[in-house]
């Protein structure tokens, strides 16, 4: 008769020491979790996958400054935003022609080149790309990449899912987590969880497009000092 009594009460101890485990949480009251709303967020998930596209045109232009402010004024219409824009000269020579004892006239020839980055709504970013293509004199490079984002936004959905759960056992009562800092650090996971989900929606709805363009070299003259001591001996 005592070992009757004696086997469920080693069962019960092996299993009360399994549930409070080396983690620090303390089951009072266990359930199950529900597989089938894990199944459900994957089918939901896996409907609608998570495309992110990214494109970039490299072209030459007939004039950088203009088409800089062709292509702001195209994203605004498009509902899009800049992101970034940088324009620069580069001199590529330089010749100096004296033409009196105190003065010379500077030739200089240089390249001009811009750079832009804008987010554009995945939906327009065909149309987008075709008329800033048509921008250009001719286009050296055109690329477009689109990566799929599925299982990275279904692992977030479910970690978040675990981690809800888990505060929510706690408040009820039905886990101890015996140290505080551990419901903190719990509480950051999940906004780290939502932040990266937001993320990726934002990256499905707008892609970003590289731009950058030029324009051919342009000489330019100019009257300068002569800076030479020499020439006024």
């Amino acid at each position: 008769m005592k070992t009757k009594f004696l086997i469920p009460l080693i069962a019960g101890l092996a299993l009360l020491c399994a549930c409070k485990g080396k983690t620090g949480y303390e089951v009072v009251n266990n359930s199950s979790s529900n597989a089938a709303d894990s199944a459900k967020m994957d089918s939901t998930v896996m409907s609608r996958p998570k495309l992110v596209k990214t494109a970039g045109i490299h072209f030459k232009v007939k004039n950088v400054q203009q088409t800089a402010e062709h292509i702001t004024a195209l994203t605004t219409s498009f509902n899009g935003m800049v992101m970034h824009h940088h324009m620069g000269s580069t001199a590529e020579r330089s010749l100096d022609v004296r033409i009196s004892d105190d003065s010379v006239t500077r030739v200089t020839s240089f390249n001009t080149y811009a750079e832009m980055a804008v987010k554009i709504p995945s939906s327009k970013l065909e149309d987008f790309m075709n008329k800033v293509s048509h921008m250009g004199i001719y286009v050296n490079d055109r690329s477009m990449d689109i990566t799929d984002k599925s299982l990275d936004y279904l692992s977030a959905q479910l970690k978040l899912k675990n981690r809800a759960e888990l505060v929510s056992q706690q408040k009820k009562g039905k886990i101890i987590i015996k140290k505080p800092e551990d419901v903190l650090n719990l509480k950051d996971d999940m906004i780290d969880q939502q932040i990266g989900s937001r993320q990726i929606d934002d990256a499905v709805s707008n892609s970003i497009v590289t731009l950058s363009f030029y324009e051919s070299n342009t000489i330019n003259k100019e009257i300068i000092a002569n800076d030479d001591p020499s020439a006024y001996n």
